[in-house]
């Protein structure tokens, strides 16, 4: 026994050794990408690089601790990818900031609004990891948290508080501040679902006709993902947002699919994603537009609205080539909106392909120790919220990338800890504590009875450890 815990104890500390070097990478990363955006754009190391950098360096040290204390077996690599992609971010939009030419007209100073929001999501990020000490608890929250969704998403449609950006009725203003409530109800909709499915899924896992060796559902089991194509369908409709449509629609589906293992449902959705993308094809010239873009984007460059931005994150990939014109050396100001939705492109003009390449892994690599997370994940609730919150990286970076690089229309979707955004940023940050709990409830050692115990009988502590497997 003595020796298990040993070993343990052993393989714990290389572990919080290796997170520790992870995050000093992290860091370096940020903080080079800050001293590189001064020497590229003004020719010398930024006068608050010492601030800036112990700004960032505390942030992410208070994440640390709290991690330590809060969740210490949680997964070790999770804090440093997402430092990694943070710090990134916050240079590549300061570059931005300080790009004085004339295409620029709308630059400000992002790059401090931004590391306010990172200031909040950590405060978030201890929060949850502080008051959440067991995820299991949010089962009994499923209808609750699925009603709040549901009022979030419908907030920016009351003409008090709802406000139009762009064409798309997804926020909310009060007073000075704006904020996205959809980016929380993804949140709150991966916890009512999970819930929801735990419940169900031996019902929707019942098959009904077989065709082509395809089990498809019962007809009485289609509530559920009817219920969700119609709330997706109203996104599309009256908040004219096609990438939150598509973003909660395929979280549903693929926590359904794997919750019941039933690849009928795979093709029902599908079913229903094709209908739903002709439908709005056909009635909505908003979605037309889209289309019209993606398939000949130079024929609508000049138009508006019209395919500028697209054209622009086309010609600027392109012209950064494999390694990338270096900060400063590019003009990314030209792609409007550069410093949110189309931050992928900015950094593919002025840091290469290989930059891109690498950001890819990097939320490759955190869908991959979600979906870890979910396999040793002890109970049933958790494995599905961390697929589902796995999904929301993998989903929101597809729809991204897929767009920018005219792989697939265009949706409205920020780059998952890249773009600027506070609601956006503050909510992944929330999204990754909820993945380190679920992480460290099920990496924690489970107590095994001595044979002291075993053989005076203890009830209290047999029932303690089957409580906990």
């Amino acid at each position: 026994m003595s020796q298990d815990h040993t070993l343990m104890g052993f393989v714990h500390r290389r572990r919080r050794g290796a997170e520790l070097f992870l995050l000093l990478l992290a860091l370096a990363v940020g903080i080079g990408a800050y001293a590189a955006v001064g020497l590229g754009m003004e020719g010398t190391i930024p006068a608050d690089i010492v601030g800036y950098g112990g700004w960032l360096t505390a942030l992410i040290v208070v994440a640390h601790v709290a991690i330590r204390i809060f969740a210490p077996y949680a997964d070790p690599v999770l804090l440093p990818l997402v430092a990694a992609l943070n710090g990134l971010g916050l240079a590549v939009i300061h570059r931005l900031d300080l790009d004085n030419t004339s295409q620029c007209v709308d630059n400000g100073d992002f790059a401090r609004q931004q590391l306010i929001w990172m200031t909040l999501g950590v405060v978030l990020f201890v929060a949850t990891l502080g008051l959440l000490r067991d995820h299991r608890l949010l089962q009994r929250l499923t209808y609750t948290t699925g009603l709040a969704a549901i009022v979030l998403l419908l907030l920016p449609m009351v003409p008090i508080v709802g406000n139009t950006v762009n064409g798309a009725k997804i926020w909310i203003s009060v007073g000075p501040f704006s904020f996205q409530p959809g980016e929380v109800a993804k949140v709150l909709l991966v916890i009512a679902f999970a819930g929801y499915l735990v419940l169900h899924r031996d019902a929707l896992a019942l098959a009904g006709r077989r065709v082509l060796f395809i089990d498809l559902p019962r007809g009485r089991d289609l509530g559920p993902i009817l219920g969700m194509w119609a709330v997706s369908m109203f996104i599309l409709v009256f908040q004219r947002d096609l990438g939150s449509s598509l973003l909660f629609f395929g979280i549903f589906l693929i926590m359904l699919y794997v919750a019941t293992e039933r690849p009928g449902w795979l093709v029902v959705g599908t079913v229903l994603f094709a209908v739903g993308a002709f439908a709005g094809w056909r009635a909505f010239g908003h979605v037309q537009n889209r289309v019209n873009i993606w398939l000949d984007p130079m024929a609508y460059y000049d138009q508006n609205p019209g395919s500028g931005q697209l054209v622009e994150g086309l010609f600027g990939m392109g012209w950064g080539g494999l390694i990338g014109r270096g900060f400063g050396g590019g003009a990314p100001c030209r792609i409007p909106y550069a410093e949110s939705d189309f931050i992928v492109p900015a950094i593919g003009e002025e840091l290469g392909l290989t930059a891109v390449m690498a950001i890819i892994v990097c939320y490759g690599l955190i869908v991959e120790r979600a979906l870890r997370i979910a396999l040793i994940s002890r109970d049933g609730f958790g494995k599905l919220m961390a697929v589902g919150l796995g999904s929301i990286f993998a989903l929101q970076v597809f729809v991204v990338v897929g767009g920018v690089t005219g792989l697939i229309p265009l949706t409205g979707l920020t780059t998952p800890f890249l773009s600027y955004g506070g609601s956006s940023l503050v909510a992944n940050w929330v999204v990754i504590a909820l993945l380190l709990r679920i992480s460290d409830q099920a990496r924690r050692p489970v107590p095994r009875l001595s044979a002291d115990d075993s053989d005076t009988g203890s009830d209290s502590e047999s029932t303690q450890v089957v409580k906990l497997r």
